[in-house]
């Protein structure tokens, strides 16, 4: 696969802040997530490849073309900002359409392109509405429409979640993959959120204070983080999945050795599956319990987290649980233990 999007050597200096030395390559097509913790540095680098300033030092390489002194008119690159900026006095149509329009497109074409982009997100019956009257995942989706209508090289998001409720967060997701899918863009897709990064991402880039610590799939930072990214790619219960069926209206989801997580989802296909610890039951026990999924392993890690205990359990699946002070000690609990874990279907997000 060739390279999308290359950024080499890439530095530059503000008065409190710098990138340094970025190099990434990302291949063309691919879906690759910037994430870090906020004030990293991650808009600033989708700012410089969208071309809103020239570093001081590096190349910015578009499907071979080298963009570094190209204004962003002529980069041929769509930029998503986190604040979405919908124009007011336009309808959701000629916000989709505006750089169709711009290019000089015929008004024919235009409109069939809005119409499609429109159906792929579900906004069809937005197509008279202004930015006023919509919702934040409307004035998202509508924005994503625009930045897709003049055909890109490259679709840059920053924070393209950040204002949306979980529910909503959920679906946007969903359209985002969607749109990967059918349209085959590159898209670069900034987010402080793992769990929206390991749900969309084929690979992930961790920042951190201006500098690009590691480069992996979400598989490589669940399985394995280094001390520099385990903080900010936190991987408690985040497990790689094939869904091989459905039982009982529920996807059946091999984590492999045999392993099977039974979830909610109309996903198909290589999954994220992930369970927050609060939602893992412990027993010392083989307990009755509506619980779909069970699994038994031993105790290898516990911390105090003053009212709740953290348990980090080896089995079949390694499991992180939180349970409160009273259960831990009533189980009378300590590393070594033989335990039994349950958690509900309901309980299993797939991302």
């Amino acid at each position: 696969m060739s390279d999308g999007v290359v950024v080499q050597s890439l530095s530059h200096k503000w008065e409190r802040f710098a990138l340094r030395n970025i190099n990434l390559s990302i291949p063309q097509g691919s879906y690759f997530v910037l994430l870090g913790p906020t004030g990293s540095g991650k808009t600033l680098l989708l700012e410089a490849i969208a071309g809103a300033y020239s570093p001081n030092e590096g190349r910015i390489i578009v499907c071979g073309e080298d963009v570094s002194k190209l204004p962003p008119e002529r980069r041929r690159i769509s930029y998503a900002p986190q604040n979405q900026l919908l124009f007011d006095n336009m309808t959701v149509r000629k916000n989709i359409e505006f750089g169709l329009h711009a290019k000089g497109i015929p008004e024919q074409d235009r409109k069939s392109r809005s119409n499609h982009l429109m159906d792929l997100l579900g906004i069809s019956q937005l197509v008279n509405r202004f930015p006023r009257n919509l919702s934040g995942g409307e004035r998202q989706r509508v924005s994503l429409a625009r930045a897709l209508a003049v055909e890109p090289r490259a679709v840059l998001l920053d924070e393209p979640l950040s204002a949306v409720d979980a529910e909503t967060k959920s679906s946007i997701l969903d359209y985002l993959r969607r749109v990967h899918k059918e349209t085959g863009v590159t898209v670069i897709h900034v987010t402080h959120d793992q769990l929206e990064a390991a749900s969309v991402a084929e690979r992930i880039g961790v920042m951190r204070n201006g500098r690009m610590l590691e480069v992996g799939t979400p598989v490589d930072f669940a399985e394995k983080s280094s001390p520099e990214t385990e903080s900010i790619f936190k991987s408690d219960n985040l497990i790689r999945g094939n869904i091989i069926g459905k039982e009982a209206e529920l996807a059946l989801i091999d984590t492999g050795a045999g392993k099977i997580i039974e979830a909610i989802t109309d996903r198909t296909g290589q999954v994220m599956v992930h369970v927050k610890p609060e939602n893992v039951i412990v027993s010392k026990q083989s307990v009755d319990t509506s619980a779909r999924n069970r699994f038994f392993g031993k105790v290898i890690e516990v911390t105090d987290l003053g009212p709740t205990i953290r348990l980090r359990i080896s089995g079949d699946t390694r499991i992180t649980a939180i349970v409160t002070r009273r259960s831990f000690f009533e189980m009378q609990l300590n590393i070594g233990s033989d335990v039994h874990v349950f958690f509900k279907a309901t309980s299993v997000e797939v991302l």
